[in-house]
């Protein structure tokens, strides 16, 4: 059994907030797999189901962002789970928005939600660090967070929720490289789709016509004595 966790706030006036990337990716994996419906339990929203061979109870904590490793804490424990068995989803300002990378284990880097998790479960969980991109300055950072994706991102966000809903199997898994190549499928196609089809080469240049034959007008006896000449 997996637990997955998606790190966000509770409460409709955050949920296109990019801090809620982790709460959007659950839903998408929830929604496309054919989740049971979610209820309320550990702190937290929950639904279960199965991906492949594999149980997996998908968890939302509703204790807002910074005390998520309550819920987190409590759902490991009454599952019997360890903290390898936990994968978190969160928004991540150090990677460019669209991008998804894979880590195990180490600090929290200062984001409160990973912070809390720590501080109940220890480091040695999964991450799947969902880049939002950074406003540039520290001091921008809680307005960005908290701010709702713009319409500009929905694209790229629409192809990333769908590239971890479609490898979601291979990381209940564990196997990390293959959850990457289908989210890869998703955000980075392969380069040479789309490409122009090799021009055509050039005609060649047309040939001028040759000038008229100018009419010989000499009597045959004139032409005759011209051979002579």
């Amino acid at each position: 059994m997996k637990l997955f966790v998606g790190l966000g706030n509770p409460g409709a006036q955050y949920a296109q907030n990019r801090h809620n990337i982790g709460f959007m990716a659950l839903d998408r994996i929830a929604g496309d797999h054919g989740f049971g419906p979610w209820k309320a339990r550990f702190q937290a929203q929950v639904a279960e189901g199965r991906l492949g061979g594999d149980k997996l109870v998908l968890l939302k904590p509703q204790t807002f962002m910074n005390l998520s490793g309550q819920a987190v804490g409590e759902a490991m424990r009454y599952l019997k789970l360890t903290p390898a068995d936990v994968v978190v989803f969160h928004d991540e300002l150090d990677l460019a928005p669209g991008k998804l990378r894979l880590k195990e284990g180490g600090g929290h880097a200062g984001h409160n939600g990973l912070r809390s998790i720590h501080q109940h479960i220890g480091e040695t969980y999964g991450r799947v660090r969902l880049g939002i991109g950074h406003p540039g300055h520290k001091d921008r950072v809680a307005g960005y967070v908290l701010h709702d994706f713009a319409k500009a991102d929905e694209e790229w966000l629409d192809d990333l929720l769908r590239g971890i809903s479609d490898g979601a199997d291979a990381l209940a898994a564990g196997d990390g490289p293959r959850f990457q190549n289908a989210v890869a499928a998703r955000t980075a196609p392969a380069r040479n789709a789309g490409r122009d089809k090799p021009a055509e080469p050039a005609p060649a240049p047309k040939q001028a016509p040759a000038p008229p034959a100018t009419e010989d007008t000499r009597s045959p006896l004139q032409r005759l004595a011209d051979k002579f000449r």
